[in-house]
């Protein structure tokens, strides 16, 4: 009766199924399918032999002592997991604050155009925003300290100063990506029932007042969810912006370098697939650990917020 009844559920969601069936190819052929790969992480990889033919590492865990006893490795593990959380705590603020002034825009053109402005620097390359930083910051020609000669102050050698650079970074992913973070709070504003704020209204409520109790509190479950999806990401730094922005400039490497660039230097370098694999491997197993942990914070928070 059981596989009958199975039988019967796919044959009603043939439709849906049959939807879903590309989704479910591409998820295995490159979600499932290359964990196999994980095991290169434990090998003395050969590329003559293959990642199955390749002699495992003696001792096992070999590959991995050269992440833990690097002081770079050390180094970059910090940053990825600073800056990337301070990215997500400022990209908070200010997808959520663009979304609420957006979303008391009454004029309907003006709306539009200021949202496709916003949203317009996240079609550019980053190599492009690193071209643009280069000619702020650079100290011999660069626009930023051009005004700061003008006021009698002395010029900064942005590409020499470490300490400047969570700043700068923070300020470039901002002005890249805040438009296109805002899309799903935005909708999420406009799917709020419009009879809470016409009642708040009647009951003397002002602008500020329907935000801080009506708009803010309708949005905490996409806030968390969100929150929850950036947590997951938090081991992955975005190579392109760190490699176009920062480069090889080593002067600014104790703030900006991160995993992916310390990965892809120590394999430029040494060719090391083994170690190169054993840092994704890790990455992978710390961004679940942090998963797992924030979504049983958000459950005390809000159970039906939480993604399991």
């Amino acid at each position: 009766m059981k596989t009958n009844g199975v039988f019967k559920e796919l044959f009603q969601n043939r439709t849906l199924l049959l939807m879903f069936l590309p989704v479910a190819v591409l998820l295995f052929l490159f979600s499932y399918l290359p964990l196999a790969g994980l095991v290169i992480a434990f090998k003395d990889f050969d590329f003559s032999k293959g990642i199955f033919g390749s002699d495992w590492m003696n001792p096992l865990f070999d590959n991995f002592d050269y992440l833990f006893s690097s002081d770079s490795a050390f180094r970059a593990v910090r940053n990825t997991i600073l800056l990337n959380a301070v990215f997500i705590v400022v990209g908070l603020i200010f997808e959520v604050g663009l979304a609420l002034m957006l979303n008391e825009i009454r004029n309907k053109y003006f709306k539009r155009v200021t949202q496709s402005l916003t949203f317009l620097p996240f079609f550019i390359s980053w190599i492009v925003v690193g071209v643009f930083a280069y000619n702020l910051l650079n100290f011999e020609s660069g626009a930023v300290n051009r005004i700061l000669e003008s006021f009698g102050m002395s010029p900064i050698d942005f590409y020499s100063e470490a300490s400047l650079w969570p700043l700068i970074l923070t300020i470039a992913i901002r002005w890249k990506v805040t438009g296109y973070g805002t899309i799903i709070y935005l909708a999420a504003l406009t799917s709020i029932d419009n009879s809470y704020y016409e009642a708040a209204s009647i009951d003397g409520a002002n602008r500020w007042q329907q935000i801080r109790y009506i708009s803010i509190p309708m949005l905490r479950p996409t806030i968390i969810i969100l929150t929850l999806l950036a947590v997951g990401r938090i081991m992955n730094a975005d190579f392109g912006m760190f490699y176009a922005m920062v480069g090889d400039a080593s002067l600014l490497f104790p703030t900006t370098d991160v995993i992916d660039t310390f990965v892809y230097r120590s394999l430029r370098k040494s060719g090391d697939i083994g170690m190169a694999s054993a840092a994704g491997f890790l990455q992978s197993i710390i961004a679940f650990v942090l998963v797992i942990g924030s979504n049983y914070a958000a459950r005390k928070i809000d159970k039906d917020s939480a993604i399991f």
